[in-house]
């Protein structure tokens, strides 16, 4: 990976790096990022849109590279995050359209683009306290519906995500989009099925679980008594028994059309927004 790019790498420090051709090496480490083996290797990931940027920014996401598109040149938002990259030590490029949009693989690119620092939190370090709600998603796979849950979980208040089995990657390109920023203020934690069970038996958590059969209406469980993780299964399959069995309560949202079953994301939002209902008021919106 080239070294402008690299967290260890020199740095041009209060310059602006001119970039107009696809050809060129940080062009190249920095559309990487949208393989999944890149972001791994390199531990970054892209995010798009001088609002996600802006965003990652103030909650004190480390930022390795900035490129703004021609166009946004001189604006004064542009300007101040600019600033801020060099300051934290990031390379700023300043990138013809076509390179943008080969970044980003859209025909109309945002004009801003921020190569950051994965983070992760460690299950370890997750004990939930009283009011807490955390999302469990059991081998999750669509990177639409993984951001559109983290983007759910900020708005409904809950703690964070917790990825169960092999998921889709929350720093995908197309997962950092669905989450229209909230991948920045909601903690992210990788477990498999088994560290996520025996964290289970130690952290004086409820596990409410969606499951289709011996299941009870999710509206009639009670979400105050402990700390709550909601679990979810996977889109097709389901809640493997392994995980299933080990639940506090199963519950199930009712229906009454033609469909036979909700998208993850819409029934994770539903139960959600009932297990928080006691602890969310409008007076708290913004």
């Amino acid at each position: 990976m080239n070294k402008d790019f690299r967290n260890d790498g020199p740095r041009k420090v209060g310059q602006v790096k001119e970039v107009t051709s696809l050809a060129n090496p940080i062009v190249k480490d920095i559309k990487a990022l949208t393989v999944k083996k890149s972001r791994e290797e390199s531990g970054a990931f892209l995010a798009e849109g001088l609002k996600l940027v802006i965003d990652a920014l103030e909650l004190g996401w480390t930022i390795r590279t900035l490129v703004y598109a021609k166009s946004a040149k001189g604006k004064p938002l542009v300007e101040q995050v600019a600033a801020k990259t060099v300051a934290a030590g990031g390379l700023v490029l300043e990138a013809s359209e076509k390179v943008i949009a080969s970044i980003t693989r859209r025909d109309n690119p945002q004009m801003v683009v921020g190569v950051f620092d994965q983070r992760w939190q460690q299950l370890r370090d997750v004990k939930p306290a009283a009011g807490e709600t955390w999302v469990a998603l059991d081998r999750v796979r669509d990177p639409g519906n993984l951001g559109t849950i983290i983007r759910t979980a900020d708005a409904a208040g809950a703690s964070g995500v917790i990825l169960v089995g092999e998921t889709t990657d929350p720093f995908s390109l197309e997962t950092v989009r669905a989450t229209m920023g909230s991948v920045f203020a909601v903690p992210v934690v990788k477990a498999t099925p088994e560290e996520f069970l025996t964290w289970k038996k130690k952290a004086d958590v409820s596990v409410v679980a969606t499951h289709l059969a011996g299941a009870v209406d999710y509206r009639t469980i009670d979400y105050k008594k402990k700390p709550v993780v909601l679990l979810m299964g996977n889109e097709q399959s389901g809640l493997p028994d392994v995980l299933a069995k080990e639940a506090d309560a199963l519950a199930r949202i009712p229906q009454a059309g033609r469909a036979d079953s909700l998208n993850l994301a819409v029934a994770t939002a539903v139960m959600l927004f009932e297990a928080r209902r006691h602890l969310l008021t409008l007076s708290e919106s913004r």
